[in-house]
């Protein structure tokens, strides 16, 4: 039978076999910078570990900044958040490409459809609607839903919007959007979709993009994983009284 102190030196010595396993796979790119890590249970199960042991090879990883932990996502390999600025109208791809990241977009789906009651008030009865997932250094970072004005859609296709953003085909309309940014808990769906547990935080842009006239050509609405991204927005100095609330700033009722 062997000591306890034999146990102990066990007991250390796989815990760092773990996090060698795990450090070769982020090395590798086996586990990509941003990508959600198994739970500690599944992983335990995965090594035949207890979850102290588990945990012991996460916490060794994470003083060496390979993997971090926020609430809400467990663990997941360590990567830099795309700071997205709000001082344009510009799209997901152009922000990634600035901050150095490849892009890439896969259409989910394309087709005209009854439009829902709170995008018929801006776009009309029927609509282009078109789900895309957005790809960052080959990682899901974003589910996009465009629904288009039906008249501006009517010759597209689907290679067109898999080939250029919907914002690029009506730049020649295109003038500015009005963008709300809130919270939310990422649904059953998005989640398979972005890889991330079911109820994990989650952020959600709703914009309304509109031409000259303040006609509306496109409302959409964007869900990224909340470890991923960030919005970022240079506020000018309050010139109304003391107590003021910040411009865009407005409590949700």
């Amino acid at each position: 039978m062997r000591s306890d102190t034999t146990l102990i030196q066990v007991t250390r010595i796989r815990y760092k076999q773990i996090a060698e396993e795990l450090r070769t796979q982020i090395s590798a790119g086996e586990l990509a910078a941003g990508q959600v890590l198994p739970s500690e249970a599944a992983l335990g199960d995965r090594f035949g570990a207890s979850r102290v042991t588990v945990r012991k090879a996460l916490e060794l990883l994470r003083a060496e900044g390979k993997v971090e932990s926020r609430q809400g996502f467990g663990w997941s390999v360590s990567a830099d958040t795309v700071a997205q600025g709000l001082s344009g109208l510009v799209t997901i791809e152009q922000q990634l490409q600035a901050t150095g990241r490849r892009s890439r977009r896969q259409i989910l789906d394309f087709r005209f459809v009854k439009a829902s009651r709170a995008v018929a008030q801006e776009l009309g009865k029927t609509v282009l609607e078109v789900r895309r997932l957005n790809f960052a250094d080959d990682q899901p970072f974003a589910r996009v839903t465009v629904w288009c004005r039906e008249d501006l859609a009517a010759g597209w296709s689907r290679d067109e919007v898999q080939q250029h953003s919907i914002l690029e085909l009506v730049s020649g309309e295109a003038l500015g959007a009005t963008q709300t940014i809130g919270a939310l808990a990422v649904t059953e769906s998005d989640a398979e979709l972005l890889g991330v547990p079911s109820g994990s935080p989650g952020l959600v842009v709703h914009r309304v993009t509109h031409d000259a006239h303040r006609r509306a050509l496109l409302v959409s609405e964007h869900v990224f994983p909340a470890h991923l991204t960030e919005f970022a927005v240079e506020l000018p100095m309050l010139q109304g009284e003391a107590g003021s609330s910040p411009p865009g700033v407005r409590l949700r009722e």
